[in-house]
């Protein structure tokens, strides 16, 4: 690997990172340049790995507007809503492996913290299937979600404990009551997809 195609595999792994950890709001542009800088880099591996991440749908290119984190519509949004129960329920179906039947119990978390133990608890469910595609694919959604799961909107009560039972079903392996969980967990997002995406839309005028 040489040194451009080097530097742009760990642009790409921190900014994904950043991603996932809220360091960039949705509708927030990431700028080149300052990634470079902050990187020590020149552009081009900059541009390599956020177009990389725009292969992923993870960045959007807005031509002359540059690059931003995604600002889904409500149609996009539902969408991926689904997609993610629908990636849930098919890894509840094809069941754990018998190495993964037991796993490490979630610690209780804050709030700021239960954005990252749902990513943690939605991949540890993908992955006890062994099925690489499915595991890729619940990372991708997982990822793409995130930035929306950061932004700490306060629309949804007691999630702690809507994220402890789904991590209670999980760790007893009880497959019925995970799926049920799981559809109501996103039943109750998807209602909410009209105040989500206002709430973001206002949210991302005040970043411009």
């Amino acid at each position: 690997m040489d040194a451009t195609h080097s530097k742009s595999a760990f642009v790409y792994r921190q900014v994904r990172r950043a991603l996932r950890s809220g360091h960039y709001a949705p509708g927030q542009r990431i700028d080149p340049a300052t990634l470079a800088a902050e990187f020590n880099t020149s552009p081009t591996p900059v541009r390599f790995a956020l177009y990389r991440l725009v292969g992923e749908a993870l960045v959007v290119d807005q031509a002359r507007g540059g690059l931003h984190v995604p600002l889904l519509t409500e149609v996009a949004m539902r969408d991926l809503y689904d997609w993610m129960e629908r990636l849930l329920l098919m890894a509840c179906d094809i069941g754990a492996t018998p190495a993964a039947r037991k796993a490490e119990p979630l610690e209780p978390a804050s709030d700021d913290d239960l954005p990252k133990q749902t990513w943690q608890l939605f991949d540890a469910i993908a992955r006890a299937t062994a099925h690489r595609s499915l595991q890729q694919a619940v990372k991708q959604a997982n990822d793409r979600l995130a930035p929306i799961r950061r932004s700490k909107l306060g629309l949804i009560e007691h999630r702690g404990k809507e994220l402890a039972q789904l991590n209670r079903h999980w760790q007893a392996r009880d497959m019925p009551a995970l799926k049920a969980a799981l559809h109501d967990y996103h039943e109750r997002r998807k209602q909410l997809v009209p105040c989500i995406v206002a709430l973001l839309n206002e949210r991302s005028d005040h970043l411009h």
